[in-house]
Order: structure tokens, then sequence, then C-alpha cells
């Protein structure tokens, strides 16, 4: 065999164990999913809706999710794309702690709108009108 086929049956190799590798840790990743996904757990779908599962219905693969409190939302069990963990806040240590007492808000001044008193709102089709 000349050397050039030995390197393509080399990648070829490669590839073939890099593709069953990635198989096996999405499948790792998938099955982790599915152990914390719980009736209480707080998820989040695949199109970005955040909810609390209520129930698991595993017959017909629906997940009943509570994204806000009495808004119940049904959903295919492969929409979860994550379990949501709390993360706790890190604080840095040159933070500066600002009081409520210390924050003073300007009141916000009125703005001119498009049509006010003074603005003529009759239309030119109307002035043509009546002449």
């Amino acid at each position: 065999m000349d050397p050039l086929t030995i390197g393509m049956l080399v990648i070829l190799a490669v590839l073939i164990f890099f593709m069953f590798r990635n198989g096996q840790k999405r499948k790792k990743d998938q099955e982790a999913l599915l152990s914390k996904v719980v009736p209480g757990a707080e998820v989040m779908t695949t199109f970005g809706l955040f909810g609390t599962i209520l129930e698991m219905d595993e017959d017909t693969n629906k997940v009943l999710l509570e994204s806000s409190p009495g808004t119940v939302v049904t959903v295919h069990r492969q929409a979860i794309a994550k379990v949501v963990e709390d993360e706790p806040v890190v604080v840095a240590d040159n933070a500066e702690i600002v009081e409520a007492d210390d924050t003073h808000v300007e009141p916000a001044t009125a703005l001119p709108t498009e049509f006010d008193a003074t603005t003529d709102v009759t239309d030119s089709r109307d002035k043509k009108a009546d002449q």
C-alpha cells in the first residue's frame, strides 16, 4: 500500500473515533439532564420559556410547566433544554455597596410630544378641499 492510502485510512479512523466519542458524550449529558428533570425542578425550554415542572407523563412525553402562578403550559419532554440551578452571587472584594437611602433619582421632565396643542393637525388634503 502506498503512504497516501495509509494516511487516508488513518484520518478516516480518527474521524470515526471522534464521532463515536461525541455521540457517547451527548448521550451521557442527555441522561444526566433526564435524571434532574423531576417535578418541582426549575427548567428552561429550547424556546426560552422558564418554568417549574408540575407533572410529567412518561407515556406521552408531555411535561406540564408552570411559567407563572396560574399559567400552565404543556410541552414535549425533549423541549426541555436545561435545568436551572441557582448560582451563588459573587461579589468582588472591591465592590462598593450602595444603600437604598443613598440613591437619588431625578424626576423625569415632560418631553414635548409630536402633536401638542400648538401643532396644526389638519391634513394638507383638507386645506385643498377648503379652497
